[in-house]
């Protein structure tokens, strides 16, 4: 249990860190030097948690990982809507 709550706040806190990330796209309405491939694959990663978390029963990292999944995919959305040069 404790190894589930400890995980789930290492991914609340990773979510946060990525909204943070989201918070200065939307105010400079610019992305540069960041790679989507990278996010995306993080993003794709957080979605097969979904999944895995439950199949284990550890219910505290889904939560965690809900966070983080809405956080990358708002970030990929940003950094395809923000690219510098477009």
């Amino acid at each position: 249990m404790w190894a589930d709550i400890i995980n789930a706040s290492f991914a609340m806190l990773a979510g946060i860190a990525v909204l943070n990330h989201c918070r200065t796209v939307i105010k400079h309405k610019e992305v540069a030097g960041v790679s989507i491939l990278s996010t995306a694959f993080f993003t794709v990663w957080g979605v097969w948690n979904l999944y895995y978390f439950p199949s284990l029963g550890q219910w505290w990292s889904f939560y965690g990982g809900l966070i983080v999944v809405f956080a990358n995919t708002l970030w990929v959305f940003l950094l395809i809507k923000y690219r510098k040069g477009e």
